[in-house]
């Protein structure tokens, strides 16, 4: 009889007789059932019941996962493809080509480099100038320093041109100014000689 219980709950559960577990001290209730009726009661009261799945323990994977990302189980003996075929250097370059480029246009958005110092330093960086971006953004504070310089040392050479240039007019002022004073003393001169 137990067989036809089994027979019944694989359909009411929906599984193979292997998942049925019938209650080995309700053997005469569970043989008593002769409808699928009778074993849905038997599976309510928890005489007859189906059995969990039987998983896969994904612990050990798990354990030698943490161990690969410290860089145990990953030496010579383990590895199997080349190493551009492992991590080829295409995929390498693009995330730096990205990560270089993304800063950029941060900075510009903030405003922290100008349009043509951006498409500068984007040409660079596409020429493979800078391997990452501490290096990019030491680039970008000494260039942007030395254009302060730059702007500091012309405003000193527009004041230094303009002091020059002020000293020269008032040279060429005063070499006027005694030139048209010795013209009116010959004038003068000339006149008391013309007098005489």
């Amino acid at each position: 009889m137990e067989a036809v219980v089994s027979t019944q709950s694989t359909w009411v559960l929906k599984c193979g007789k292997n998942k049925i577990w019938l209650d080995p001290n309700e053997v005469n209730e569970i043989s008593m059932a002769n409808s699928r009726q009778n074993v849905r009661k038997l599976i309510k009261d928890g005489f007859v019941i189906k059995k969990p799945e039987v998983v896969q323990s994904r612990a050990r994977a798990r354990v030698r996962k943490i161990a690969k990302r410290k860089g145990r189980h990953m030496g010579p003996g383990k590895r199997r493809g080349t190493r551009e075929a492992r991590f080829p250097t295409k995929i390498i370059w693009m995330r730096r080509q990205r990560v270089l480029r993304r800063l950029l246009r941060k900075y510009r958005a903030a405003k922290k480099i100008d349009k043509q110092l951006y498409h500068d330093l984007y040409l660079k960086c596409k020429g493979n100038q800078y391997k990452n971006k501490t290096v990019l953004i030491e680039s970008i504070h000494e260039m942007k320093a030395e254009k302060q310089r730059e702007k500091a040392l012309e405003t000193t050479w527009k004041a230094r041109r303009d002091k020059a240039r002020a000293a020269r007019d008032r040279k060429e002022k005063r070499r006027k100014e005694r030139l048209a004073a010795g013209i009116a003393n010959a004038v003068k001169a000339e006149e008391i000689v013309d007098g005489q």
